[in-house]
């Protein structure tokens, strides 16, 4: 199962996309994507506001200074007396301003003489000074608390914008032109223009111009800045519900899934949607579909697993249990005898049995346990055949080995244990069907890229329709006159399924002769070899 997951997505075509030049994952790239989306929305908004700010000031300085330079040269023109000290008439000078600047509309404008003190204002027009709403009065000791807490440096003051006036009329005086943006002691920002009015190289004051509509342009750059915030929080939303969409829902599915799995309503997650999915939450959906129905499979092979042990149980004890039955009524002590061989025969299969089921059961763990290392295999068989010599019995089955020769070792990547379990249950299997003194034949032979051992016998052989039968759990068929209960129908299966494990094979078949027939039984098993 995995491998077919894996062949599947080797297999699935690579789509790529504008996004797949980011590094990172699919899904990562996506989301870094659409944050970085939003980001930059508001980053050019910000730009677009701070290029529209600076225009707005700009323009409206260049009007003020426009306006102060025209008026500055009237009053340079019509208000100077005095040679050859040049003066100005501040009185003339200030019904100039108040002419030019009779009825202002969010502007303001100031004339100061050479001294710095102001001898017009266009406020004093229309009767209009700075003033402030007052808080609401408080407690007397939040008053002081909040006194304490709350900064106080950062608040303009009327003694700070009156130093920063100042400043700007001392470098107009010394006959520079001064713009730029000041707050006044309200807090309010405006934008000033100073205006030094000078005869020949003399100045005679200074004319400053005041936009009181700072406030106003800063709203406008700020709403200006709402459809930037709107899209943004927009493309935001759209992120959000896009992601909740492709991650977060696929996630809870799966979730569900394999709650579904826990709690014994499905065997397997199945979401084929997702599965074709080409990002991670599709890798991991095959890969959760891949697990579960190794699962599944799992489960229903220990359960016919369970299922063929139970029978396979019950006929021994079904043996023993009318054996037992039987012998309180026989008297006579040759039938009493046959009995109690029969329960013999029975108790051995039963061990036999049971010794196999528990090499079976245990055989997942030990393939995972251990792990591969590099096996002489000429010196695993030989050792083995040698155990069989040292118990041999005069009427029992020979085992002789035919190792490959040659000067290097015949080597394979595994684990010893099962690896001689393999040879055990092939020989002990050989054994069984071979008549009583003769042989068995265990042959190795090396190739380029694999090691061939075989084990030959010289019995009945096998039914060609029983060739791939006989490596099933419990299969037995045992020929006429064979012993009863020497076999359990698992060593077969055993050993195909440790050969399988360490990337080899093993099948059966039969040894022909003259005429095709059979001489007896050969399986052939195959292993990757590795340079010793």
């Amino acid at each position: 199962m995995a491998s077919a997951i894996d062949t599947a997505r080797a297999e699935r075509p690579a789509r790529r996309s504008g996004l797949s030049r980011l590094p990172g994952t699919r899904l990562g790239r996506l989301i870094i994507a659409l944050n970085v989306l939003s980001l930059a929305i508001l980053i050019g908004g910000a730009l677009v506001m701070n290029e529209l700010r600076r225009g707005l000031v700009e323009a409206r300085i260049d009007s003020l200074t426009t306006q102060g330079e025209l008026m500055a040269s009237i009053i340079e023109q019509a208000a100077t007396v005095g040679e050859p000290v040049p003066a100005m008439d501040a009185a003339y000078a200030n019904d100039i301003v108040l002419q030019l600047l009779a009825n202002p509309k969010g502007q303001r404008a100031r004339l100061f003489d050479a001294r710095g003190n102001v001898v017009a204002d266009s406020d004093w027009v229309v009767d209009r000074v700075e003033s402030q709403p007052l808080p609401p009065a408080k407690p007397r000791e939040e008053a002081e608390r909040f006194h304490l807490e709350m900064p106080q440096a950062d608040k303009p003051t009327p003694e700070s914008a009156s130093r920063a006036l100042r400043a700007e009329l001392g470098r107009a005086l010394r006959g520079e032109h001064v713009s730029g943006l000041r707050r006044t002691g309200g807090g309010d920002r405006v934008v000033s223009v100073s205006i030094p009015i000078q005869h020949v190289q003399a100045v005679l004051g200074v004319l400053t111009l005041e936009a009181r509509d700072v406030d106003e342009i800063i709203a406008r750059e700020r709403a200006s800045l709402i459809p930037f915030i709107l899209i943004a929080v927009g493309v935001t939303l759209l992120s959000s519900l896009l992601l909740n969409r492709l991650i977060a829902q696929p996630v809870r599915r799966l979730a569900r899934a394999a709650d579904s799995v826990k709690q014994a309503r499905a065997r397997a997650i199945s979401l084929p949607d997702l599965a074709d999915r080409d990002d991670e939450l599709g890798d991991l959906t095959r890969s959760l579909e891949g697990m579960t129905q190794a699962l599944s499979e799992r489960m229903d092979a220990i359960e016919s697993f369970a299922a063929d042990v139970a029978h396979e149980i019950r006929n021994p004890l079904t043996s023993m249990r009318s054996a037992i039955e039987t012998l309180d009524l026989v008297k006579d002590e040759a039938p009493r005898e046959r009995l109690f061989k029969v329960l013999k025969n029975d108790i051995q299969r039963l061990d036999r049995l049971v010794t196999d089921i528990s090499n079976a059961s245990r055989l997942d763990a030990e393939l995972s346990r251990d792990n591969p290392r590099v096996i002489d295999l000429e010196r695993l068989i030989f050792d083995i055949v040698n155990l069989y010599d040292a118990t041999l019995k005069p009427e029992d089955v020979r085992v002789r080995f035919q190792a490959a020769g040659g000067l290097e070792p015949v080597t394979v990547s595994g684990r010893e244990g099962p690896l001689g379990q393999i040879f055990r249950n092939l020989i002990d299997n050989a054994r069984s069907f071979s008549p009583p003194g003769d042989e068995v034949v265990v042959s190795l032979i090396r190739g380029r890229d694999q090691v061939i051992a075989t084990v030959a016998d010289n019995g009945p052989g096998i039914p060609p329709e029983n060739l791939e039968t006989i490596f099933q759990r419990f299969y037995t068929s045992r020929p006429k006159g064979a012993a009863f209960g020497g076999n359990s129908g698992l060593g077969l299966s055993i050993a195909r399924q440790i050969a399988e494990a360490h990337g080899g094979t093993l099948h059966a078949e039969n040894r022909l002769g003259k005429d095709d027939k059979v001489l007896g039984a050969l399986f052939i098993l195959t292993l990757p070899v590795v340079p010793g």
